[in-house]
């Protein structure tokens, strides 16, 4: 069935747009109309997510609009700037949807993580969400424009896990950011939601032993693991557009239920 084409009128960021659940929300948010500036570490993955949008002269992308691919890194305060700046220049406004999905892991228990892998989570995975986000708001505001800002966390967030206490501590200051944004820029028409994947099914889960992702499975009570497109980014889509025009600072679970949590190596696909 035919998307309504809620955003055929909006200019969507999305960070971690290079693959798994980043690629799968660019993908909805172009098939609902919006234009799309697709951000990642990986420029040539930005790039192929782009290729996948449809562009000018394809049957889709006429009536998709265009789409660009932009390579930054989202830790480092000069480069999430300079990404508004490019956004901008290149689509002539600033982008009305910011979802923040770039986000990495680096697992390790407790008593042996280093200094230096709790940092570069925390860099990219809450660093990062600050620094685009503030960004984008200081555009919007600065143009009179109202947007709505979606921040990828994860349950992990809110139920923690063993061997990722960089990560769970880097999801749940991406709740308590989200929700403080919310109060801040709710004057200004702008909207700021998170979104809390569980287990879902991207190119890090394909790679876990089948008998490992077997026992997650048998932990979910719906019986099997999300879908980047059919589940996360149909929440995206939704707190993207006027439909959930009254919702702001609100965290929305998508997990299938999955409240027990393994040991390392039994993480989300976030």
């Amino acid at each position: 069935m035919a998307s309504p084409l809620r955003l055929r009128s909006a200019l969507a960021l999305v960070t971690g747009a290079g693959s798994g659940i980043g690629r799968a929300i660019s993908v909805r948010l172009a098939r609902e109309g919006a234009a799309v500036a697709a951000c990642d570490l990986d420029g040539a993955a930005a790039q192929e997510t782009v290729r996948l949008l449809g562009g000018p002269g394809s049957e889709e992308g006429a009536s998709r609009g265009t789409h660009a691919a932009f390579q930054t890194d989202v830790s480092e305060a000069g480069a999430a700037k300079c990404l508004l700046e490019q956004v901008q220049a290149c689509f002539s406004r600033p982008p009305s949807v910011v979802v923040s999905c770039a986000g990495i892991t680096r697992d390790e228990f407790l008593f042996h993580m280093s200094e230096d892998d709790w940092d570069k989570v925390i860099a990219v995975n809450l660093k990062g969400v600050f620094l685009v986000t503030q960004a984008a708001a200081q555009a919007l505001v600065s143009s009179g424009c109202h947007g709505s800002i979606i921040n990828i966390s994860s349950i992990i967030g809110k139920v923690g896990n063993v061997g990722q206490t960089n990560y769970a501590a880097s999801k749940a200051g991406v709740i308590g950011l989200t929700q403080t944004i919310a109060r801040e820029l709710g004057r200004h028409g702008i909207r700021c939601n998170s979104v809390l994947p569980g287990f879902i099914a991207t190119p890090m889960t394909q790679k876990m032993p089948q008998k490992v992702l077997d026992k997650v499975i048998g932990m979910i009570p719906m019986g099997h693991m999300g879908d980047p497109e059919g589940d996360v980014a149909d929440v995206v889509a939704f707190l993207a557009s006027e439909d959930s025009g009254y919702i702001t600072g609100a965290s929305v679970e998508v997990t299938g239920m999955r409240l027990v949590w393994g040991g390392k190596g039994q993480r989300s696909g976030t």
